[in-house]
């Protein structure tokens, strides 16, 4: 295994950790009170997502020119390896949701006072601050895995939608650049189709689930729902989440094959 690949790894590990962590802000919002605050802050994690992900797309697209440029071929077991880290990271990310949600509370917190960033990552590292957060370090509780209830209030649309987009977004860069090893000639456009691919994925977040969920969060803010719910139903999304990881593994090749032959017509 490469330098490049294990980079793609780690990279991949830390965007999807941080998209699965970033269930819990509203329900951090909810309880300080400070939705907006809460979004703000994590939107540091989120740069941090983005610019990892600016790098994953390069690092592996350069082990694929080597590999067809030296006649190796497809490693396959590379983009299997990628997609596992995926869940790995959802799964990892779904057990630190209590943690993270205390710990991003209390930043919350301190920013209401520091009122600057930079203020509030320096307490974070301070005696009182690390103090802080190991205090807040917990496992998730089991009562939220006990009272999940698939056959009343179950988001059945919302749930599937959310694995198809996962599922989608989690081969939109690997199997566009797959799709490099079946037609070396045509690879650059294979790969630029990765764009499309993923924002027809954004769309369906950004139609379905997103607005059930900001929904959710605006009706335990009016006391039209309890917290324990909303609680459940990001349970049910991370759910989701590690199946639409798995179901990427099955969807990789095929859509590889499907992105060589559209490449070769366009």
């Amino acid at each position: 295994m490469t330098i490049q690949i294990l980079l793609v790894l780690a990279l991949t590990f830390l965007i999807n950790l941080i998209t699965t962590l970033s269930y819990s802000v509203r329900i951090v919002g909810i309880r300080t009170g400070r939705i907006a605050v809460s979004f703000a802050l994590f939107n540091i994690l989120v740069l941090i997502s983005r610019t990892a992900n600016g790098f994953q797309a390069p690092l592996l697209a350069s082990t694929i020119e080597k590999n067809i440029n030296s006649g190796i071929g497809a490693n396959l077991s590379d983009f299997r390896l990628i997609i596992l880290s995926c869940t790995v990271a959802t799964i990892i990310g779904g057990l630190l949701i209590p943690t993270f949600q205390r710990i991003l509370s209390i930043a919350v917190d301190k920013f209401s006072i520091y009122k600057s960033v930079p203020k509030v990552l320096i307490y974070g590292f301070t005696k009182t601050g690390i103090t802080s957060i190991k205090e807040n370090i917990v496992l998730p509780s089991s009562k939220n895995i006990v009272n999940l209830n698939i056959s009343s209030d179950f988001p059945w649309k919302v749930f599937i939608m959310n694995i198809i987009s996962v599922a989608i977004i989690t081969i939109g860069v690997l199997s566009a650049l797959y799709a490099g090893y079946f037609n070396p000639e045509f690879r650059t456009t294979a790969s630029s189709l990765s764009a499309i691919i993923n924002g027809f994925a954004t769309i369906l977040m950004f139609v379905f689930i997103d607005p059930f969920l900001s929904v959710m969060t605006d009706d335990v803010v009016l006391g039209k729902a309890k917290e324990s719910l909303f609680r459940k139903y990001i349970v049910y999304m991370v759910f989701a989440r590690v199946i639409g990881t798995l179901l990427a593994q099955i969807m990789l090749i095929p859509a590889a094959r499907i992105i060589s032959i559209t490449a070769r017509l366009i």
